[in-house]
Parts: C-alpha cells; sequence; structure tokens
C-alpha cells in the first residue's frame, strides 16, 4: 500500500515543521550514507537547521570533498571573491554598530535631558516613565547603602561601648589593686 501524494508547501505549524524537518533530515542522511555504502560514491552532506545548527555526512573527508568540488566547478581561485565577501562582511558590521551607537548616544543624550525636540509626546512619556524607573532603583540602592552603613555603625557603637565597659573595669580593678 503506497503513501499518499505530499502537497509540497511550507508547514505553517512550527512543531510540526520541526518534526517533519527532523525524519527528512535522517532520511536524508540516510539514503547519503546507503549510497557511499552501494556505490562506492564520495558523499558529502551539509544541512543547516532553520535555527542555524550544522548536521553533516562525509563519506570520505569532508574537507577534501569541498575541495575536490571547488575544483570541479572553478572555484579555487576564489580567495579574491572570498577576502571581498570578508571585506564586505566586515564593512556590513561596522556600518550596523555605528548606527546602534549612533542610537545609544542619542538616547543618552535624551536621559540626560538633551536633543528633546525631536521626541514626541508617545516618546517623552516613555523617556519620562524610564527616568522615574532609574531614579527609584537609585534610590533604593541608596537606601540599600545607608541602612547597610547605620547597621554597620550601630554594630560598632555597641562593641566600642562593651570595649569601654572592659576597659572601666580594668581601670577600676588597678585602682584598687594600687590602693591595696
Amino acid at each position: 500500500m503506497g503513501r499518499g501524494k505530499v502537497e509540497l508547501k511550507r508547514i505553517e505549524n512550527p512543531t510540526s515543521r520541526q518534526v517533519t524537518f527532523s525524519k527528512r533530515r535522517n532520511g536524508l542522511l540516510k539514503k547519503a550514507f546507503e549510497l557511499s555504502l552501494l556505490c562506492d560514491a564520495e558523499v558529502g552532506l551539509v544541512i543547516f537547521s532553520p535555527s542555524g545548527k550544522l548536521y553533516q555526512y562525509a563519506s570520505h573527508d569532508m574537507d577534501r570533498s569541498i575541495v575536490r568540488y571547488r575544483s570541479e566547478m572553478g572555484l579555487l581561485g576564489s580567495a579574491d571573491n572570498q577576502r571581498s565577501r570578508t571585506f564586505e562582511f566586515w564593512r556590513t558590521e561596522i556600518e550596523d554598530m555605528k548606527r546602534s551607537t549612533e542610537t545609544m548616544e542619542g538616547n543618552l543624550r535624551n536621559l540626560a535631558g538633551e536633543d528633546l525636540s525631536t521626541l514626541g509626546m508617545k516618546e517623552l512619556k516613555q523617556l519620562e516613565r524610564q527616568l522615574k524607573i532609574g531614579v527609584e532603583r537609585v534610590r533604593s540602592k541608596k537606601r540599600r547603602i545607608v541602612s547597610e552603613h547605620i547597621n554597620y555603625l550601630k554594630r560598632r557603637r555597641r562593641a566600642l561601648i562593651e570595649e569601654n565597659t572592659q576597659l572601666q573595669k580594668k581601670v577600676k580593678l588597678l585602682d584598687q589593686q594600687q590602693e591595696a
């Protein structure tokens, strides 16, 4: 009894999609193994999951298979192309970081009460909430530090009173010994 034809379209349910990916991945890896074993073929299979996790199978050394593939495809002399892609990647990264830095500096200026003229009512209310939360955190930290310092001073006071009492007893005892 054969299976029904499956309509090939993206599976919308994330759980079903993950289950299907796992089953089909395992089936594909099994088929790659069987092909290499039965036909003595050099097989290299690379799969990246939707989350970016790598799955691979190689009947021989994967690096050797990749070099052979690149050689067959005429991609060996692509060092300049690789450098170009690396350069482009880092250029994009730098641009993203510059934008991120500018955004953070703008937010910092806003928190300091500067450059507020560009903000609308919604942004001003959000800024006010952030400042209230920040002030409350500062006050809470300040209260905790003051409370800890007060407790330290109370303990120190008790220790000094006790030490003073001990010293007064010693002085009294010395005075009594000198009178005797």
